[in-house]
């Protein structure tokens, strides 16, 4: 996903190394600054696999 706003990404990973929750998004649900705010509070994450998990 594209990011736009940057500061905004770096506040999503301020508050996710703050420990806050995902919840504490301070942007409407479903709008670009929300969506920015989130990929920054994942980034690092390991994406979803579309398969599930793996049985090894």
């Amino acid at each position: 996903m594209a990011v736009v706003s940057s500061s905004i990404f770096e506040e999503g990973k301020s508050a996710k190394a703050m420990g806050k929750p995902d919840s504490a998004n301070p942007y409407e649900a479903g709008s670009q600054e929300s969506l920015d705010w989130l990929e920054g509070y994942t980034a690092g994450e390991p994406e979803p696999s579309a398969a599930g998990p793996s049985d090894d």
